[in-house]
């Protein structure tokens, strides 16, 4: 009997001690978000002439997930899912608005920032980690301990780009400003440093840091263009006629959006200023991640201290025909994920699907956190032990109600509000060229993935706005912002 005493508590001591796990023994943790940043890094290999150094070397400290995908395209869902642990189709936020806290479902939620405060933590941001005016003024207090700056991105007095589509204020690229300590992040790294080195001793600390570039505009100064040379710039694999085997559906997920079609971009010679924009802001980006892993190391709170890496959701480049987000390919939905620090495996690759939701239960097992009820991501944990660890889950992104990705090692598996669907072999067609939904001998691939669709599927939360779409089964009607999408306009 005492022997089988004793087993019992040698198996139950993991869990109690997961639990329990004082306060000043618990890991600091520094949580950095990029905005807009697809797998453009060096260590995901997203571009052969990437420079992005800082990111790489974060990289080998730890576990980089290549297979990481958001729940959805757009930055307020997407922050939205992985602060809230919950699905887009959850909480039926899918567009710029509402906020979490304007939402029944989410108004009382416990979020990943107050989990921590909750489990007595210091808890400071700044910069963007929650879309930008989505948790109101009065509101702060309850979800950071304290809040930082949070400086946009400097704008010239006129702009680089002319006539672009729309007409919208961030379609713009260029050199600007003169010094990088008048950028935005510059100013956000300084305010995550000046944490890092004066952040209390009596408690762990969970720091945020939002960078926001690459979003756009991309501005960056002429020492990160100077790294990508035009007229040696390597573009993005483009096919033509790429969209002719994808359902016309696909291309109301953005229908009328400010981010141009790849035909505005070569008719008015602006693809390669884009490519080349993007990359040199993605370089000056990583320099900050930089300085605040170099001043996490000066601190000696290294190896006490666990750093997530990641970005909101992708961003495309000609690819698919278009610039920018709102899609359900892996160039919108694939992003960067890296965690290091304790309990994490060095120099470690996971290929295993993993989605941003994760980050939350993950990051609460390894800081010894109690669960929080009714999250619906998985934790990481057993993969960053081992990056070869079994996983069952794909990893699904949502845009708007009905239209969702499932994305497994090998597939990718879309299926829009009309039933329309597309079908890709990601180890053989990378680039998702050719769409086998249409074939027959897939009939059963699609209907294994085809499990995975979200069971709950919400329509829009009262209060939505921007980027929402509409589909009516039995009219067969699609309504993108209140204004019905004619059929047979799919390239507007």
């Amino acid at each position: 009997m005492r022997i089988v005493c004793f087993l019992l508590l040698f198996a139950f001591m993991p869990v109690v001690s997961a639990k329990t796990t004082p306060l000043a023994k618990r890991p600091n943790v520094l949580f950095i978000a990029i905005d807009d940043l697809n797998d453009w890094i060096g260590a995901l290999k997203g571009h052969p002439q990437v420079q992005t150094p800082h990111m790489d070397r974060l990289a080998k400290r730890g576990t980089l997930f290549s297979n990481a995908h958001c729940q959805s395209p757009l930055c307020n869902p997407s922050r939205s899912s992985l602060l809230t642990g919950l699905r887009p189709t959850s909480t039926g936020i899918y567009g710029l608005a509402p906020g979490i806290r304007q939402v029944d479902i989410t108004k009382d939620r416990v979020t990943l920032p107050q989990a921590f405060m909750k489990a007595g933590y210091y808890a400071y941001t700044c910069g963007k980690i929650f879309h930008d005016g989505s948790v109101l003024a009065k509101e702060h207090a309850a979800e950071f301990s304290v809040w930082g700056p949070a400086p946009h991105i400097p704008r010239p007095f006129e702009k680089f780009v002319k006539n672009e589509p729309g007409g919208h204020p961030a379609m713009d690229w260029g050199v600007f400003p003169e010094n990088d300590e008048d950028q935005g992040d510059w100013k956000i790294a300084d305010a995550a440093i000046e944490q890092i080195r004066n952040a209390p001793k009596d408690k762990p600390f969970f720091i945020a840091a939002g960078f926001r570039l690459p979003h756009v505009p991309c501005y960056a100064s002429k020492k990160w263009f100077d790294l990508y040379p035009e007229d040696k710039l390597i573009m993005p694999p483009v096919k033509e006629n790429d969209r002719d085997d994808t359902p016309e559906f696909s291309w109301y997920l953005h229908w009328k959006l400010p981010e141009p079609r790849l035909s505005w971009l070569k008719a008015n010679n602006q693809w390669k200023p884009l490519v080349r924009a993007y990359l040199a802001t993605t370089s000056f980006v990583d320099s900050q991640v930089g300085r605040v892993i170099d001043a996490l190391d000066a601190s000696g709170l290294a190896d006490s201290t666990i750093v997530v890496l990641w970005s909101d959701h992708g961003w495309h480049l000609g690819e698919k025909q278009k610039a920018g987000k709102n899609s359900l390919w892996d160039r919108s939905t694939r992003v960067p994920l890296i965690f290091a620090g304790p309990g994490v495996a060095k120099n470690a690759r996971c290929n295993r699907p993993a989605e941003l939701l994760d980050i939350y239960p993950t990051l609460l097992e390894l800081c010894g956190l109690p669960a929080v009820e009714g999250l619906e991501g998985h934790s990481l944990v057993p993969q960053l032990k081992s990056a070869k660890a079994p996983r069952p889950w794909p990893a699904i992104t949502s845009h708007n109600q009905g239209n969702h990705a499932i994305r497994t090692e090998q597939w990718r598996y879309i299926r829009y509000a009309d039933g329309s669907e597309e079908l890709y072999n990601m180890k053989r067609d990378p680039n998702e060229w050719i769409n086998l939904a249409g074939q027959r001998k897939y009939a059963s691939v699609k209907m294994e993935l085809s499990q995975w669709l979200p069971k709950t599927d919400l329509p829009p939360a009262p209060g939505s706005k921007n980027r929402i779409l509409t589909y009516d089964p039995v009219t067969k009607v699609a309504v993108w912002e209140g204004e019905v999408i004619v059929p047979g306009q799919k390239a507007k």
